[in-house]
């Protein structure tokens, strides 16, 4: 949900007393029409909280918690678990781990150097989000009720919930009371929107390397295999759509 534009101006005066608001956006990248409309409707958005943190080299995890919406961000201190972790890496970083893994001896697997990895052959995982870091982070922490808790905690309906998380995103509100609901660390969502940098939610550097290095090779495998099964599922669906828009254009003509 965005934030009271009144609430917002009262922080923007602390964070930047006597700067003009052109001033503001230039540094932030916040564009001036945006900013005008949004505090015209009366509601900011989290995003440009987030960019006018990091213009002023302020973390905007402990910016969001001096909102009331996001105030328990503040006294948020539970490490991400492994599975967390796990599901914010790309499949492509896991199917290459895998290569890596199976790669004969002395073989330099994908040629990468890497500097992250315990292994010297391993690449660089790429950063948080990828194309379903939503739903996969949601699928880590559920115990099978999580959607029902979020339901019910927040108002939202379950399918509008379930379309978000096929969409690959999730509201910043939302994402935190999916975080509450699940007794995990509440800024895990925020990294897995993309709304926050891992090093922003306090998640230590290395983190995710290490989680994927502590898989065993068995597990590595069997992960692997369910995100390409799901990818597979999703480009048949695209095909079919196209297919299908395709055969509607040639009625049409």
């Amino acid at each position: 949900m965005p934030l009271p534009a009144k609430a917002f101006q009262r922080w923007l005066n602390g964070v930047a007393p006597d700067t003009s608001t052109a001033d503001i956006c230039r540094v932030s990248g916040v564009k001036r029409t945006t900013l005008a409309q949004q505090l015209v409707r009366g509601k900011v958005a989290e995003t440009t909280v987030v960019s006018i943190s990091r213009a002023y080299n302020l973390n905007p995890v402990a910016a969001l918690a001096t909102f009331d919406t996001y105030s328990d961000l503040a006294s948020s201190s539970l490490p991400p678990s492994d599975k967390e972790l796990v599901s914010q890496i790309a499949t492509v970083d896991l199917l290459r781990a895998v290569i890596v893994r199976t790669a004969p001896t002395g073989s330099t697997g994908t040629g990468s150097t890497g500097t992250e990895s315990m292994d010297p052959r391993q690449p660089e995982l790429s950063p948080p989000p990828h194309a379903t870091s939503v739903k996969n982070w949601v699928d880590a922490i559920d115990d099978g009720e999580l959607r029902h808790r979020v339901s019910t905690a927040t108002g939202v309906a379950p399918q509008n919930y379930s379309a978000q998380l096929t969409a690959n995103r999730l509201a910043p509100e939302l994402a935190v009371a999916t975080s509450r609901a699940a007794g995990v660390g509440l800024a895990g969502g925020l990294v897995a929107t993309g709304l926050v940098t891992e090093a922003e939610a306090g998640w230590p550097r290395g983190a995710r390397q290490a989680a994927l290095d502590r898989l065993s090779d068995g597990d590595l495998a069997a992960l692997s295999g369910e995100r390409l099964q799901a990818l597979g599922k999703t480009l048949r669906r695209q095909e079919q759509d196209q297919e299908q828009t395709e055969r509607i254009w040639e009625n049409l003509v």
